[in-house]
């Protein structure tokens, strides 16, 4: 197997090797799974594999979990389509910077993602290394994020545009998930930016006398500093970009990157059609130890309000 790294900071291209071996060669599966820690991101070439293989190669990896809103191929349970067509309207979240599922309180260890048909030009996909955007934060500002906690939500992204008794309802089945902004890398022990402009609504712990000296400080502080962190994303020697081909493959550490989905293809007369299978996570937790939760309601206190 060779392996070409594609940046400074993440991707690597690997070749001489087929996905479908991993699924029985304990040697292969582990070399896969020391470079994905190393590099975040994975490409592959020329992956004549069904969608079987494709479901069997994730297993090994971990278990897989649907996802709400596209659910999965009738005949392999966990396997999503993800299919662009000149004739869709463009989904507008889709050129957003985030890391997949945030709103869950275990977000995915990871994805596999298989192009079917593609385009001659535009579709790309690009990912951002989040542990680089918390390295090089300012000293100040790890400070004061170290112990912060942000509110990350199904019900104001994918649940925006339904309905408001089918937004509640699925706000019902994923409720809000409370993840720290400075995230430990269950393998790795690195410190990640764990914020996205996709999911991340708020922080939760932020109105303290150590950010706030005044009423008015509150909302401009917290959402300014937000923005700041989500922007990190968006620094160039962070990226790496990828342009799709029939049969090629992208494996990425969910939990250490961001990625966002270009939509220039909606410019073309082509189809763009692929598949993903998402791998079942960890609870996250952050440098003080403590875990994410999710964030349920009380029926008594929303049916009469709360006590002041």
């Amino acid at each position: 197997m060779r392996v070409e790294q594609l940046t400074c900071h993440i991707g690597a291209e690997l070749s001489g090797v087929r996905l479908a071996d991993a699924v029985h060669d304990e040697g292969l599966f582990a070399e896969l799974r020391t470079l994905l820690l190393r590099h975040r991101v994975l490409f592959l070439r020329q992956q004549e594999i069904s969608r079987a293989d494709h479901v069997a190669f994730a297993r090994r990896f971990g278990e897989l979990e649907d996802h709400p809103v596209a659910g999965s191929d009738p005949d392999n349970p966990g396997l999503v389509r993800i299919y662009k067509s000149p004739d869709v309207p463009s989904d507008r979240y889709e050129n957003a910077w985030h890391t997949d599922a945030t709103w869950r309180e275990q977000p995915p260890m990871g994805c596999v993602l298989r192009c079917v048909e593609c385009p001659p030009v535009g579709g790309d996909t690009m990912w951002v290394n989040m542990v680089m955007a918390y390295e090089n934060l300012p000293a100040d500002i790890k400070v004061k994020i170290e112990h912060l906690r942000a509110r990350h939500s199904i019900e104001a992204s994918f649940g925006a545009v339904m309905p408001i008794e089918k937004r509640l309802a699925l706000k019902a089945q994923y409720p809000d998930a409370e993840h720290p902004v400075v995230r430990i890398h269950p393998e790795t022990g690195e410190k990640i930016l764990f914020v996205n402009s996709s999911f991340t609504t708020h922080f939760t712990n932020y109105n303290t006398p150590a950010n706030v000296r005044f009423g008015l400080d509150k909302s401009p502080g917290s959402s300014q500093l937000l923005n700041y962190l989500t922007s990190q994303a968006m620094i160039p020697e962070y990226q790496v970009r990828f342009k799709w081909r029939r049969n090629s493959v992208a494996f990425w550490d969910n939990r250490s990157t961001a990625h966002v989905a270009p939509q220039d293809i909606f410019a073309l007369e082509f189809d763009r059609q692929l598949y993903r299978t998402t791998l079942v996570g960890e609870v996250p937790r952050g440098a003080d130890g403590r875990a994410s939760t999710a964030i349920q309601g009380h029926p008594v206190l929303a049916a009469h309000g709360a006590a002041y």
